[in-house]
């Protein structure tokens, strides 16, 4: 997972979104050289979600999984942490950066930031218990950076192996610019590797990021959703290679993949195409830069429209770049964000 002399591309973990199908589905474009699953829940008297677990036991990929908690009870924590252990994951991840409201209101992921003595308890014990890799996910503080360097002392002392950071608060969301400057400063005062997490887009985007904080490697979520071929292409310029851009009929060839690599058998037809638009939300921004694709594709409510739409925009041999457009959205839409 780390011995690689090249930056570590990680797939982020998306809830409900980078599962075992997407996994799979992914890795036949290039795909990460890490893939960590979406968050197991934690509390007491929880138990490992199998769905999620299938990704670790059934990883299709040929690369590392590590395994991602949600949680604040310690005893649960600590349980969860010796589970997992059990099956191959390369790493225990603990989430202190969900901004989702259900989340953070119960005192979890994003909303562990406003406690860091929780958080100082949580990483103590769980380093005792952790003999693989313990690797954490955060933000920058929940709605203020201050906290930041407390954290980074914190992830110093309790000896983390790795640290992702996605340089926004939790109030921020996606809505605003990434504040990658918090990242190169715990590049500089940590000795575990840093990834950095937030906003990359394109492969120029992805080195342009590396270069500036001189983060270990990116982990990459809505940028991969809407173009599979991303990490591929951003190895192809670090490498100094022409960047290789799908054709629109490609990308049509992608969504119809993604179509099939998620149907469930006992979904009826219009919860399957419901369930689509949750990955069309994040392609549709790099189609095309009227908003029409996705004014369209989300009001569809049959298999056979939701392909009409697709091949309306998309039956051309023109590359497409998918980078987003800027496309209106509403402010609590969950694809909002500065594009930079």
């Amino acid at each position: 997972m780390l011995d690689t002399p090249h930056p570590i591309l990680a797939l982020a973990p998306m809830q409900d979104i980078t599962d075992l199908p997407f996994w799979r589905l992914i890795a036949t474009y290039g795909g990460a050289d890490v893939y960590y699953t979406e968050y197991f829940r934690v509390y007491p008297g929880s138990v490992l979600n199998r769905y999620i677990l299938a990704s670790v036991t059934q990883n299709p990929t040929g690369k590392p999984a590590v395994a991602q908690m949600i949680g604040n009870d310690i005893p649960a924590l600590v349980r969860t942490a010796r589970e997992l252990q059990k099956y191959p994951v390369a790493a225990v991840d603990l989430n202190l950066g969900c901004p989702a409201p259900i989340v953070y209101r119960k005192c979890a992921g994003g909303g562990l930031l406003r406690q860091p003595q929780q958080v100082d308890a949580i990483l103590g014990a769980l380093r005792e218990v952790i003999q693989t890799r313990f690797t954490v996910k955060t933000r920058i503080g929940f709605d203020s950076p201050a906290v930041f360097d407390e954290l980074l002392r914190l992830f110093a002392k309790h000896r983390i192996d790795l640290l992702t950071v996605h340089a926004r608060t939790v109030a921020e969301k996606y809505r605003s610019a990434v504040h990658y400057e918090y990242v190169t400063r715990a590049v500089e005062q940590l000795p575990c590797p840093v990834l950095a997490n937030g906003n990359v887009y394109s492969a120029a985007k992805a080195v342009a990021v590396l270069e500036q904080t001189g983060a270990r490697g990116l982990m990459i979520g809505r940028g991969a959703i809407r173009n599979p071929w991303l990490f591929e292409q951003t190895r192809q310029h670090l490498r100094g290679e022409s960047i290789s851009h799908p054709s629109g009929r490609e990308v049509l060839g992608y969504i119809r993949s993604l179509f099939e690599a998620v149907r469930s058998p006992d979904m009826n037809e219009l919860s399957h195409v419901q369930r689509i638009k949750k990955y069309l939300n994040f392609i549709g921004l790099g189609i095309e830069p009227t908003g029409q694709y996705l004014h369209q594709v989300r009001r569809v409510r049959t298999e056979a429209d939701f392909d009409r739409v697709c091949v309306d925009f998309l039956d051309h041999n023109r590359p497409m770049p998918l980078d987003p457009f800027p496309v209106e959205l509403n402010s609590a839409d969950v694809m909002a964000g500065v594009q930079e």
